[in-house]
């Protein structure tokens, strides 16, 4: 132990010269069991695809392992060019920043491919949240080239089984990774007040916003 530096001054006069205190050895403390971590679980795979709008670029990240029947349908018609010229044709605005955009064909008998089956979320887990890309459908199983992007958290869109009558939702596949204050912009483009059937009147975009090119975004190296 350390001595008490009050008596250093005294025992130096009495030896004659300094005196060095003496200590005990610190033992060095025992490791304590660090437990091993878990790697991380490997992120579904995904692929990209960029629009480019009349508003600007808008990048698409698409769940191709959680939805791959919807992703592969989708990538049909950009891979064939299919999408290419076609438009923003409709935007839901429920509130400032809230609602949809629609966008594709528009049932073009000339361009579509016949229906997909339908991945409800409840099987695929991609849930409408903002910026989920989603399948415009009729019945489930209808859904062809027409899709929307949600703004905000739409999860009334996905799958419910304990609902009566059609709850199968809608096909959500993907969201936008970059590009989100274009699809706002989009949203709040004027609507026309005559243009539309039934529930889509009052929602159709009175100068539709072109999608000039979808192409997929290939790694770089």
């Amino acid at each position: 132990m350390v001595r008490p530096a009050v008596f250093l001054p005294l025992l130096a006069m009495i030896a004659g010269g300094p005196v060095v205190a003496q200590t005990q050895p610190v033992p060095s403390p025992v490791p304590e069991a660090v437990a091993p971590q878990r790697a991380p679980a490997p992120r579904p795979a995904t692929v990209k695809v960029s629009l480019q709008t009349s508003e600007g670029p808008i990048l698409l990240e698409l769940e191709k392992e959680r939805a791959p029947v919807t992703t592969a349908n989708f990538l049909r018609y950009v891979d064939q060019k299919r999408l290419d010229g076609t438009t923003f044709y409709r935007a839901l605005n429920l509130a400032p920043g809230y609602g949809l955009i629609q966008g594709g064909l528009r049932n073009d008998p000339r361009k579509l491919f016949p229906p997909v089956a339908h991945e409800p979320t409840s099987k695929t887990g991609v849930s409408h949240v903002d910026g989920t890309i989603s399948m415009a459908r009729n019945a489930p199983g209808s859904a062809t080239a027409d899709f929307f992007i949600v703004l905000g958290e739409m999860k009334s869109l996905d799958a419910d089984p304990a609902a009566p009558g059609d709850n199968a939702g809608f096909a959500a596949f993907g969201h936008v990774a970059e590009g989100m204050d274009v699809v706002k912009r989009i949203l709040a483009a004027p609507i026309s007040p005559t243009a539309g059937e039934g529930a889509m009147k009052g929602q159709m975009i009175a100068a539709p916003v072109k999608i000039l090119s979808a192409r997929r975004v290939t790694a770089m190296p």
